[in-house]
């Protein structure tokens, strides 16, 4: 009986542990989707991700010697993304962006906080002689994990700009909101504005031509039409409110900047845009503005600020030395204008830089060649003097120009020919105008123009040529460096040649 019983038993125990193990595989096929899905969707939404050491190499932490000189505007520099084994130009190893904080620490250079880049802005008065403000395009994943041990290793800060609507979307690509606020939390990050679902393209046109949402009215295929300029305004105020909103619910503080989507700035004449912006940015940010707009008064005045763009190729080496060409120059700091190519840019589509052309010490290309002498570092100037000497001037259709307030919306053309001479006021929206005087017919001028905020004033040959006044209209918007060109439009003529140039305070 006894023996009975126990079998029994065992045999109930036997088929309940069966039932148990396969109602526990059950439930283990059954839920593992779910499970899968609610880790997902975790990962996608709130996750934070694991960061990675930052990259080994000397003492990053050791600041390079404070730097002298006079207090300098700063650079902004443009960057996407940080992020190993990428094929995106966009995207800048660790490695690489480790050693381009460490050249910039070794050289001297600080990182500024929104907060004190905006605080330039608004007073003109610049925190030091070296200083940097770090930008991050998009919000990407790659910020927290890549860029931000760098940034803490290197005791620096840095801004991103967010894509508010892609936060804790598309993951792993974009940042989640809780890495979003480590990073606030961290104290080496701040977080400005840049759209919230309108960095994408959309066709702009019948045509199907492509065009930032943000910039362009778009291409109705219904009523086959663009938007209207209220339908416009309508769709990017709405787009601009959601942005705000969004940082207003993760407990994040008003945004004072504002990014181009794509860098790409407003179509021409979009005051639309632009009005929508002021009523909510202090400045805007791009990678393209022509003329350029670094960091100063003109900056300041047009709330459009140009940066410098980093990408997966730009050495430590090439960043220090494009940083170089952006900082703020001063007249008079180079002896030679013409002993250093590297300060130049070509403007006529030429490649190089065009000074062999314009001193004649190199071949004979086309009919014109022109150059500006430190496009970006010079945007600000106001008072200088600049001496030239022309020369090789032997005919009718060959000629030398300066240009003062160069970039500027008020430029000055002084174009000297064996005989003349001719000044030439470049005015928006109309047309140019132009006063001649004749000179002694030689092959060699020299010429002085002076620059200041009331006039431009040019001697040719030691004798007053041309005084232009600057009138009310023109106040504040006629800062600008300068350029020069030569011109030959007969080939039996010698190329004519800038053979010195002095600029001066």
């Amino acid at each position: 009986m006894t023996g009975g019983v126990r079998h029994g038993r065992s045999r109930s125990l036997r088929r309940a542990l069966l039932t148990g193990l396969l109602g526990t595989l059950s439930i283990a096929v059954l839920g593992t989707p779910f499970a899968v899905a609610w880790h997902y969707e975790g990962h996608r939404q709130g996750a934070v991700s694991a960061q990675a050491p930052p990259p080994a190499g000397p003492d990053d932490a050791r600041p390079g010697p404070v730097p002298s000189g006079p207090a300098a505007a700063p650079v902004v520099l443009a960057y996407h993304d940080i992020a190993p084994h990428s094929e995106s130009r966009f995207a800048v190893a660790p490695e690489r962006f480790a050693a381009q904080l460490t050249a910039l620490r070794a050289a001297g250079y600080r990182t500024l906080s929104t907060g004190e880049f905006t605080d330039f802005l608004a007073t003109g008065r610049a925190p030091g002689p070296r200083t940097v403000y770090l930008t991050f395009d998009d919000g990407t994943r790659g910020l927290w994990a890549y860029a931000d041990p760098i940034l803490a290793d290197h005791r620096m800060t840095a801004a991103a700009y967010l894509v508010t609507g892609s936060v804790g979307t598309h993951r792993p690509y974009y940042l989640s909101w809780p890495e979003v606020r480590r990073m606030a939390d961290s104290g080496r990050w701040d977080f400005q504005d840049h759209t919230h679902r309108s960095h994408r393209r959309a066709p702009v046109d019948a045509a199907g031509r492509l065009g930032s949402v943000l910039a362009h009215r778009l291409w109705l295929p219904g009523p086959r039409r663009p938007e209207t300029p209220a339908e416009y305004r309508q769709r990017v105020r709405r787009d601009l409110r959601q942005s705000l909103a969004a940082f207003r619910d993760h407990g994040l503080p008003a945004p004072r900047l504002f990014a181009y989507p794509f860098s790409e700035s407003a179509e021409r004449h979009n005051e639309v845009l632009r009005q929508l912006l002021r009523e909510h940015f202090t400045a805007v940010l791009t990678n393209t503005a022509s003329p350029a707009l670094p960091p100063g008064r003109r900056a300041a005045a047009a709330g459009e600020v140009q940066r410098l763009e980093v990408l997966r190729g730009t050495t430590p080496q090439e960043l220090l030395r494009r940083i170089g060409s952006w900082r703020t120059a001063v007249p008079g700091d180079v002896r030679d204008p013409l002993g250093h190519e590297e300060l130049w840019e070509s403007r006529d589509g030429a490649p190089g830089t065009r000074l062999d052309t314009l001193t004649g010490r190199g071949p004979r290309r086309g009919t014109y060649a022109a150059a500006s002498y430190r496009p970006v570092a010079t945007a600000d100037w106001r008072t200088y003097r600049v001496e030239v000497t022309a020369d090789r001037l032997d005919g009718t259709r060959d000629s030398v120009s300066v240009t003062v307030r160069d970039g500027s919306a008020y430029p000055c053309v002084l174009t000297v020919g064996a005989r003349t001479a001719r000044l030439t006021e470049r005015l928006p929206g109309a047309p140019a105008r132009t006063t001649v005087r004749r000179l002694g017919p030689a092959g060699i001028h020299r010429v002085r123009l002076e620059v200041s905020p009331a006039a431009v004033t040019v001697t040719v040959d030691g004798t007053p040529a041309f005084t232009r006044p600057v009138t009310s209209r023109e106040a504040g918007r006629t800062a600008g460096g300068v350029a020069l060109a030569v011109r030959n439009e007969d080939p039996e003529q010698p190329w004519p040649r800038v053979a010195a140039l002095r600029i001066l305070p």
